[in-house]
């Protein structure tokens, strides 16, 4: 898995060097980018971490390269650095996705506050994102009728109601029940539900 980076897109190099010196103070790993083009030239969509991005540049403007990241299917939080008047844009941007905004001129603990909390809210994505990866994985193991017997299971049948519904004996249920138990791993019909809660969630 690769490291949460702070990447910091802003076409002003001042504001680039005095965010990368904050974020050092804050051992929060960051990267330096002179624009959205430049990112967007190298943006791997298995990055981790946030972005701190300026809604006006020179050439793409921070908008633009939000949008171009959307289309691309970016999951890393986004933070726009706006000026007083860029307000409604940013508020736009929310719903669009970012995930906040800060206006210039910031208080610098404000800013690195949001950036931890960004990159906290990325690690909590890809956390769940292997734990839906792992029940997937899980449930292909499944039969079909294994499949069937969970999905009675879930429903809060007991055994005999599965066995008619099903056309089975109660002992096949019990084993199906057994096999689908061990494989998903859990060891309750109330730790599957709360398992396939998270999936479908």
């Amino acid at each position: 898995m690769s490291t949460a980076i702070a990447h910091i897109v802003d076409d002003d190099e001042a504001i680039r060097d005095a965010l990368a010196w904050l974020f050092k103070t804050r051992d929060v790993p960051c990267r330096p980018w002179p624009g959205g083009e430049e990112f967007l030239a190298e943006w791997q969509p298995d990055w981790r971490g946030c972005i701190v991005l300026d809604i006006r540049m020179t050439g793409m403007s921070g908008l633009e390269c939000f949008d171009a990241l959307n289309a691309r299917g970016n999951a890393m939080p986004v933070i726009f650095i706006t000026g007083h008047g860029d307000v409604p844009m940013a508020v736009s941007a929310l719903k669009k996705g970012a995930f906040d905004f800060i206006e210039k001129p910031f208080n610098d603990l404000d800013l690195a506050a949001l950036v931890e909390k960004a990159i906290a809210h990325d690690n909590a994505r890809q956390r769940a994102t292997a734990d839906r990866d792992t029940i997937e994985a899980r449930l292909a193991t499944l039969s079909a009728r294994e499949r069937e017997v969970m999905e009675l299971i879930l429903e809060g049948l007991y055994n005999k109601v599965i066995a008619d519904r099903l056309s089975i004996s109660m002992r096949t249920v019990e084993a199906h029940r057994s096999r689908v138990f061990e494989k998903m791993h859990v060891r309750s019909a109330v730790e599957l539900a709360q398992m396939l809660t998270t999936l479908r969630g």
